[in-house]
């Protein structure tokens, strides 16, 4: 530990055997800090089916989608915002409510489309090809324009000093999938070559903060924290206690994985008429394996991070603990907006509020340069549908928390397409105009603020120089 490089972003602590726990920027323990480079890091939050939009966009009210999604055509004005093309002070809508504390680190962005490839399930494709949208037709041997997604090229280079290059997680633990991959996956190596996510805290705890057999009889945190007290006096006051707030973090992420797996065993013995992970509490399970992320990020375990917090399609009902007496099947709903609307608007607050906390998990961990690591990365909020009752792949619920070091604005709504027109529906699918601003726009600028030398991305067609400071 003699370098800022190993102190910051890839020392670990060793405990006993090969337990190990990495750990975040110590200003007492750097040597050379002057040179020390706080890395490029991107995250992204997968929400499924869509948004409900009257309570998601500002300025689109009961739109006609809410009012006729089962006519063969709708007009699409009354899916964009109503405000022009550009910037716009932020006000935060019903279902945005839960960034109000962070109003000012955040940006909306409206108007972004992909553009549907006729041949799959409109659900795998949203999902599938949400990162890594190739242009219509242009890959061979495959029904997908599904190509090396985002994440996976931003860690070529800004991951390559991580021991992780990249991390996916996913917050569906069903074993009862009688859908493909395609549905439940939104970063690829390649097409149709999937970058397996984490589900099981457990496992995924192991895998980040490895432990061997001897952590049977002692906790992981408890080993590593007896070879760290000779470090520790080593720290300055403010280290000491950033020290103290990371293990305690770890701590109990550890404690509540023990808790859940208590449940979970205990859950396993009842005779259930849903699978047992459905009767799992959903936001507890979901702000678990965001801690995961978050310490991953935090730690230097990774730089790139994937976070799907569903699945697209899946009629396994969850368990939304706050919102309903039994668990519940977000598809099934979104498919009945007239009847299960209001419940649709507390699943969609619900997500928004798991997003909000890991926000604001972020934005209390105080980093090198004296930012947080909010301050110090893009955390994207978004769906691969614009609306889960039509089927719409234009207006998609876009969100960027952060700025990335100061490279994008925040605290502003930007909106970068007045397109409008009829939307058919076409083989059971709405189709939407095409001539919108392509989601990859947002990718290419995200890749180029973080000084990848790319021309293009998918099937971009520029970088939005708006969001750019």
């Amino acid at each position: 530990m003699k370098t800022m490089k190993n102190i910051g972003r890839r020392t670990f602590l060793r405990g006993l055997g090969t337990s190990a726990l990495a750990l975040p920027w110590m200003e007492s323990l750097a040597v050379g800090s002057k040179n020390y480079k706080i890395p490029q890091r991107a995250a992204f939050y997968y929400v499924p089916i869509g948004v409900v939009r009257k309570t998601f966009f500002p300025g689109e009210g009961q739109s006609s989608v809410q009012r006729n999604f089962n006519n063969d055509n709708f007009d699409a004005e009354s899916t964009r915002s109503n405000l022009g093309v550009g910037l716009h002070d932020l006000k935060l809508t019903p279902t945005m409510k839960p960034l109000n504390g962070l109003k000012d680190k955040v940006t909306l962005i409206t108007g972004l489309d992909r553009t549907f490839q006729p041949g799959t399930d409109v659900h795998a494709q949203c999902a599938s090809c949400f990162l890594s949208s190739a242009s219509p037709f242009s890959l061979k041997h495959t029904p997908y324009p599904q190509a090396r997604s985002l994440d996976h090229i931003l860690a070529d280079e800004i991951g390559k000093d991580t021991p992780f290059k990249t991390l996916e997680f996913s917050c569906n633990s069903h074993n009862d999938n009688k859908e493909s991959i395609q549905f439940d996956n939104i970063s690829w190596y390649g097409t149709e070559h999937v970058a397996p996510s984490m589900r099981d805290p457990l496992l995924a705890y192991r895998r980040l903060f490895k432990s061997d057999e001897r952590s049977a009889y002692k906790n992981i945190t408890d080993l590593v924290l007896d070879d760290a007290r000779s470090l520790r006096k080593d720290l300055g006051y403010s280290d000491q206690q950033k020290f103290g707030e990371y293990f305690e973090s770890i701590r109990t992420i550890e404690q509540q994985i023990l808790r859940l797996d208590g449940m979970r065993n205990e859950l396993s013995k009842v005779d259930l008429d849903i699978p047992m992970d459905g009767k799992m509490p959903r936001g507890e399970y979901i702000r678990l394996m965001g801690d995961l992320m978050v310490a991953s990020l935090q730690s230097g375990l990774t730089n790139v991070a994937t976070f799907m917090v569903g699945p697209e399609r899946w009629d396994t009902p969850y368990l939304f603990e706050s919102l309903f007496d039994k668990p519940k099947s977000h598809h099934m709903m979104s498919h009945n907006q007239g009847k299960f609307v209001e419940d649709l608007i507390k699943v969609d607050h619900f997500y928004m509020e798991q997003f909000a906390y890991l926000c604001e998990k972020m934005s209390r961990i105080e980093e090198a340069n004296g930012k947080t690591l909010l301050d110090n990365i893009l955390f994207t909020y978004g769906s691969g549908l614009g609306d889960g009752s039509t089927h719409q792949y234009s207006a998609l619920p876009i969100l960027i928390a952060g700025s990335g070091g100061g490279r994008f604005i925040t605290g502003k709504h930007l909106n970068v397409s007045a397109k409008s027109g009829l939307v058919k529906k076409v083989n059971g699918t709405f189709k939407t105009p095409d001539g919108g601003e392509p989601l990859a726009n947002l990718w290419l600028t995200q890749a180029k603020a973080m000084g990848l030398e790319l021309d293009r991305f998918a099937d971009s067609t520029g970088t939005i120089s708006s969001l750019l400071v």
